[in-house]
């Protein structure tokens, strides 16, 4: 039985880092002609080209990192009173609740940014960096409310209830027993919802006029444009930004809950 666990653990890495061993081929190839299954020359002409812009880049990525962290903890604060609610709480009406918490996901993209973008250019929203907040956390909300929903399920109210019981306020019931023991679900839905977040584009570029410029706003012209190597170069970082911020993450929870490694980094 441990022989299949590992074989199948070994499996499932490898399927993982196929698709980051192919970024990295492509972000080292030159000619690399079918059906070759590695490039025929080597060529840093992608790497050339960020060094380059790489001014540009950089303050797209502080600009991109900037907004979903702070989409991240605005969805955060307002997930986790929906969640709770959802979670503990038995009230009329609460599956119609439930849906409409999650209708983003299941309207079209398009739709959404089309319609917002007129209210939005009403309220002088538009073009603004506040707006493009806006928009992707409405687009956010459903995954932090429905991973919290599960997590406070999965804890459930009874540690809380005693807390109280043995003469806690409500803040030290959530400071000391409720946070530290949804953080894994805390950790999870900040994740979650800074991907989103960090790699939207059509939202930003809609809601945003081209003049919130976002790191998926540089990368989308050469994935359009089939240049490989400069796509890959700008995938690549992409990956280790975020990798960046959840090991951020991850050592901000530990420390806060004195509990064990979250992502095994």
């Amino acid at each position: 039985m441990k022989f299949w666990s590992k074989a199948f653990l070994v499996l499932a890495l490898a399927l993982l880092a196929l698709p980051f061993a192919g970024l990295l081929l492509w972000s080292l190839a030159g000619e690399w002609p079918w059906p070759q299954l590695v490039p025929a020359t080597v060529s840093f002409r992608g790497w050339t080209a960020f060094a380059a812009m790489a001014e540009k880049f950089l303050e797209a990525i502080v600009t991109s990192g900037l907004l979903s962290s702070a989409v991240t903890l605005l969805c955060l604060l307002v997930s986790l009173p929906a969640a709770r609610a959802l979670a503990y709480y038995q009230f009329a009406g609460k599956r119609l609740i439930e849906i409409f918490f999650i209708s983003p996901l299941l309207a079209p993209v398009m739709s959404i940014a089309m319609g917002v973008h007129m209210q939005f250019i009403r309220l002088g929203l538009a073009d603004t960096l506040p707006g493009v907040m806006l928009i992707h956390l409405f687009s956010c909300l459903p995954y932090g409310i429905l991973i919290l929903r599960d997590a406070l399920l999965a804890v459930g109210s009874q540690w809380e209830d005693q807390a109280k019981v043995l003469g806690a306020s409500r803040w030290q019931a959530a400071r000391y027993i409720v946070l530290p023991l949804l953080a894994p679900g805390l950790v999870a839905a900040s994740v979650m919802v800074f991907i989103v977040s960090f790699s939207e584009y059509i939202l930003t570029f809609i809601i945003g006029g081209g003049k919130i410029v976002t790191f998926s706003l540089l990368i989308f012209p050469y994935l359009q444009g089939g240049d490989r190597n400069i796509s890959s170069v700008l995938s690549i970082i992409f990956l280790l930004v975020i990798l960046l911020w959840i090991l951020v993450l991850e050592l901000l929870a530990r420390r806060y809950t004195g509990q064990g490694r979250f992502f095994h980094l």
